[in-house]
């Protein structure tokens, strides 16, 4: 009888993959087969690729269920990750069920049978929504103390309730009716409990609403009482803040829930509701595209990057909208690409599931609240596929978007009015750039990497800051304990005459001031900026750094128009440095263990000692690798400052003037 049971769990799952499309095996990186360049003319993915990619992601995830009654219990990987303690785990364990049911959803809903390592997928979900309710299994959920915020276990079920809420006859509908009971009971201590004022009132929402919708006594008061909270976030330009961040939460938390509640459950309880968050969704499309690359990559930005690809949901979910007006080829293109960014990486992986970091495993950009599981966020990309195939995000043919229209030697900038997001085009190296202000957050995010940088390039992610003042897109100044500290607090001032405009100041003295203003260029970036200190003070600032690929990066110092500069070459772009003015001397700082894409990397850096007030004057450039350094590189024929108007007037090479005043 076992030797059936195993022969028939083998013959299940060779038809799975039968269904859904082979895959390379989970060492390798996934593999988009019989490609459609036809539809898809530069990924080559359709829907049913997408489909291969979630079961990609599952098949490794499920690598560790042997039975119904296995739970999915990933390795920890070194470093804060947690769990820490043994009190953490059945939480670890929560995240990574919930979590991947936003990609075992949609292939349910198509196929109950699904079988996936010789595990029914359904069947394996309803049983442990079962064992969640059981005290001494792996991964119960206790009842909420009324009143009393949930903490990750709010987040969780906030995920699962929208799992309920888009494959009922999966997950909710075969269930018990004393079951779906207690699953109510449960939920909604969570739900109808305490929350932050942050995109976690989503997970309160979500909750409340799916019971509403299935009949339930809820809290209505309160159910409201947080949708107009929610609304209230709104900033314009399609961008929420989260907490007064900026980040990628605006997408995949607020953009995502709001326009999946709108459709699933506002339209019939709470229309006037459901009419903003859809009014908000479709603004997306105005801005939030453009902060994506050319070829569909995403810049390493803000906290949870692990999440990675989740962050193009909502361009997918704007097939929920069928908007004639909105270009389903681009949004495609844009999503599609995301997957590939990442899945076939080769660092992506590791034990068969997704590291904690950004292509490979990266302790610097990892939050303790996130375990091996968290990754599986990313999963809500893939909820794009519940809708049909005759949905036009799936039927319109792949392009560029906008890229498609931009002239090369220029740069295309796109502003949030109010929520004060510059993202910028570069069109010589279709990259996309993004700056945003950042002001002391509850929780210290505002202090690490994630935030604190400058600017953030999807061609250059971001470089963690070394303990000797290795620092890339970012100033650091020497405090007064003696250690390096970077600025983290940006304040908006203004954007004009193409100058993004800015203030800072260090957070452990803040007589140690700065205006910064920088003016994207066709090739990289003016830095106009004033420090003023009360002492004297050693500061540094850097460009992007670059990550070593196969060689040795090259390090070279040349002349442009009389200007010395600095270059660094990796093989694949260089980036060159002028300290125009102020600087007392640029050096190369070789770093290790501090870039997301190598062990080794090389920055540049400006160095100097300000007595009390300097502007420091920096052209950031960039190319890529075997351009010929030549004069025309520096696009700037002379800076002029006027004491009397106290403004700088820059004279570009193509004749046009840019006009600085602070």
């Amino acid at each position: 009888m076992k030797m059936h049971v195993f022969i028939v769990g083998i013959v299940l799952m060779g038809l799975s993959c039968l269904r859904l499309g082979a895959t390379e095996s989970l060492d390798s990186v996934f593999v988009v087969k019989e490609k459609n360049m036809t539809l898809s003319p530069y990924t080559g993915m359709t829907r049913s690729h997408w489909k291969e990619a979630a079961l990609y992601l599952l098949r490794g995830a499920f690598s560790y269920v042997n039975s119904l009654d296995d739970p999915l219990d990933f390795p920890k990987q070194p470093g804060k990750s947690y769990p820490r303690v043994i009190s953490q785990e059945p939480v670890a364990k929560l995240e990574a069920f919930c979590r991947t049911m936003f990609l075992a959803g949609p292939l349910l809903k198509e196929n109950p049978e699904l079988t996936v390592n010789g595990i029914p997928l359904g069947n394996y979900y309803r049983r442990h929504l079962e064992l969640m309710l059981q005290p001494g299994t792996p991964l119960y959920v206790p009842m909420n103390p009324p009143k009393k915020n949930g903490g990750q276990r709010l987040v969780e079920m906030g995920g699962l309730a929208v799992s309920l809420m888009m494959a009922p006859e999966v997950f909710w509908n075969p269930l018990s009716q004393a079951m779906k009971d207690s699953l109510a009971v449960r939920m909604l201590s969570y739900g109808e409990g305490e929350t932050f004022d942050t995109n976690w009132q989503f997970f309160n929402i979500n909750i409340m609403s799916f019971f509403l919708s299935q009949g339930y006594q809820i809290n209505k008061a309160y159910l409201e009482f947080l949708l107009k909270r929610v609304l209230a976030s709104y900033s314009g330009n399609g961008w929420y803040h989260d907490g007064f961040l900026f980040d990628y939460y605006s997408m995949w938390a607020f953009q995502l829930y709001g326009s999946l509640w709108a459709e699933e459950i506002g339209e019939k309880y709470y229309p006037h509701y459901a009419k903003q968050f859809k009014e908000y969704f479709r603004a997306i499309v105005e801005n939030y595209p453009y902060m994506f690359a050319q070829d569909g990559k995403m810049i390493m930005w803000g906290r949870s990057i692990t999440y990675r690809m989740a962050a193009a949901a909502p361009l997918a979910l704007t097939g929920l909208l069928q908007d004639s007006n909105i270009n389903y080829g681009w949004m495609r293109r844009i999503a599609s690409a995301t997957i590939l960014q990442f899945l076939q990486h080769p660092d992506f992986l590791k034990d068969r599931i997704p590291t904690l970091g950004f292509y490979g495993a990266f302790e610097p950009s990892v939050n303790s609240y996130s375990c091996r599981g968290s990754v599986f966020w990313l999963g809500k990309l893939f909820l794009a596929l519940y809708l049909p195939e005759s949905n036009p995000f799936w039927k319109a043919v792949e392009n560029d978007g906008d890229w498609a229209k931009f002239e090369k030697d220029k740069v295309y900038c796109k502003y949030a009015k109010n929520a004060h997001i510059l993202v910028a085009d570069y069109p010589n190296i279709g990259a996309a750039e993004i700056r945003s202000t950042t002001i002391q957050s509850v929780n210290g995010y505002h202090r690490v990497e994630n935030y604190n940088r400058l600017a953030y390039n999807s061609e250059f992610p971001w470089q963690a800051d070394g303990k000797n003042g290795e620092v890339a897109m970012n100033y650091v100044v020497k405090n007064k304990k003696g250690n390096w500290e970077a600025l983290c607090n940006f304040g908006f001032k203004k954007y004009e005459d193409g100058f993004y405009c800015r203030e800072a100041w260090l957070e452990s003295d803040e007589s140690v001031r700065f205006q910064l203003a920088e003016l994207p260029l066709s090739n990289g970036i003016l830095r106009i900026d004033k420090l003023t200190s009360s002492s004297p003070i050693e500061v540094r600032m850097g460009h992007y750094a670059l990550p070593e690929k196969e060689k040795k990066i090259r390090e070279s110092i040349v002349k442009l128009n009389g200007k010395e500069t600095y270059i660094i070459d990796n093989g694949v772009y260089c980036l060159g440095m002028i300290a125009w003015e102020g600087w007392k001397q640029m050096e190369f700082i070789r770093a290790e263990d501090l870039h997301p894409e190598s062990k080794y990397s090389v920055v540049i850096n400006a160095h100097d000692r300000c007595e009390n007030e300097k502007v420091y004057i920096t052209l950031q450039l960039w190319e890529k690798s075997g351009w010929e350094y030549n004069d025309t590189w520096n696009p700037i024929s002379k800076i002029q400052y006027d004491k009397k108007e106290n403004k700088f007037n820059i004279v570009l090479k193509d004749g046009s003037v840019k006009h600085l005043k602070w």
